[in-house]
């Protein structure tokens, strides 16, 4: 659980702009985002089978030259 200590003379923006970051750091956005929706098998396996394919494009071209 990501939280913060603001300060007693901080800014509020800058409160929320720590936070922000914190929350990206802990990669909460991408989870909250993929567990919006329910995603039924078919549509977990299309979005899996396109990961490997991403990840084996980026290898293929960044191999050693």
């Amino acid at each position: 659980m990501t939280q913060i200590v603001v300060g007693e003379n901080e800014a509020l923006e800058s409160a929320l702009r720590r936070f922000k970051r914190q929350v990206s750091k802990a990669g909460i956005m991408p989870d909250l985002k993929k567990h919006r929706h329910f995603e039924t098998p078919l549509e977990k396996n299309k979005r899996k089978a396109k990961a490997v394919a991403n990840s084996r494009r980026y290898k293929k071209r960044f191999r050693s030259s």
